[in-house]
């Protein structure tokens, strides 16, 4: 059994991270790891304990803050729809006002799958239903909750990152290089890729690193609901505790602009899944 550095001590006391869709899922996984690390997150969500939830779902970005707390961290809850441009510059103006600085960005969001219930869509479609035979609003969506999510919050932190001249901004993705199986999932993630690609570029002059993380079929609330518990690889903490490694690492700018496999970076760093076992990469079984 390998180790977890992410639970060896505070190693990033004193670090203030924003995790964006937090309620639930990859991002809530990925705060709690953050405050194993003994970092300050904020936490950000739709889903509130004070108002309307996604889907009509239980989990909350206040319960994903508590257990930032729980784990070793300080966390702080912030209510934001990432797809509003003005939500998202408020809320990057509140946390370097409260804070200071922003040295670690993770943009966790994502609605394309909401209303799924592990067989369609709301508008009857399925995972892998032909293009011709798909509502192209649902592209749209994919979109709008990826690619333009992403933007808004990497162009609200980077001014402040380039300032200080410092900063890592991950962006929870997908590896496109093989097809994914679904046309508008499959678009939607590699135009995030090619975002992060950019952003690695413009960014690394400035001190600055944007990189793009793939998961594998990942243990979420959705995910168990839908009954494919079993088909799962990894827990959303796999996932932190990668964040965490490369929010760590001095020489994390060698990765920018690239889509790092989650099980590639738990072997280079040596830590482990809730469990204490490394899944191996995910493919997508074709």
């Amino acid at each position: 059994m390998t180790d977890n550095p992410a639970s060896s001590g505070r190693r990033l006391s004193g670090h203030v991270c924003l995790v964006a869709g937090a309620s639930r899922g990859l991002g809530r996984g990925i705060a709690r790891a953050l405050g194993e690390a003994g970092a300050t997150v904020v936490v950000t969500g739709r889903s509130s304990e004070a108002g309307p939830r996604t889907d009509q779902r239980q989990e909350t970005f206040e319960d994903a803050a508590r257990e930032v707390e729980l784990a070793g961290g300080k966390g702080y809850p912030y209510r934001c729809d990432h797809i509003q441009e003005r939500e998202v510059d408020q809320l990057v103006s509140w946390a370097l006002r409260r804070f200071g600085r922003l040295d670690c960005v993770v943009d966790a969001v994502w609605g394309g799958n909401e209303g799924y219930d592990g067989e369609r869509y709301p508008d009857g479609s399925a995972f892998g239903t032909p293009f011709w035979r798909r509502p192209v609003a649902r592209l749209g969506q994919s979109f709008e909750s990826g690619v333009y999510a992403q933007l808004l919050l990497a162009r609200a932190v980077a001014p402040a990152m380039v300032q200080m001249r410092k900063g890592l901004i991950v962006t929870v993705s997908f590896d496109t290089a093989t097809y994914l199986g679904d046309a508008f999932y499959d678009l939607a993630k590699a135009a995030m890729n090619r975002l992060t690609l950019a952003m690695g570029q413009e960014l690394r002059p400035f001190g600055v690193t944007a990189l793009a993380l793939s998961p594998g079929h990942v243990l979420t609330e959705r995910v168990r609901d839908a009954g494919m518990a079993e088909e799962t690889t990894e827990t959303p903490l796999y996932a932190g505790r990668a964040v965490v490694a490369l929010a760590g690492d001095p020489d994390v700018a060698r990765h920018a602009g690239t889509v790092l496999h989650v099980a590639d970076l738990a072997r280079a760093y040596g830590f482990t899944d809730q469990d204490g076992t490394q899944p191996a990469r995910f493919t997508i079984p074709g």
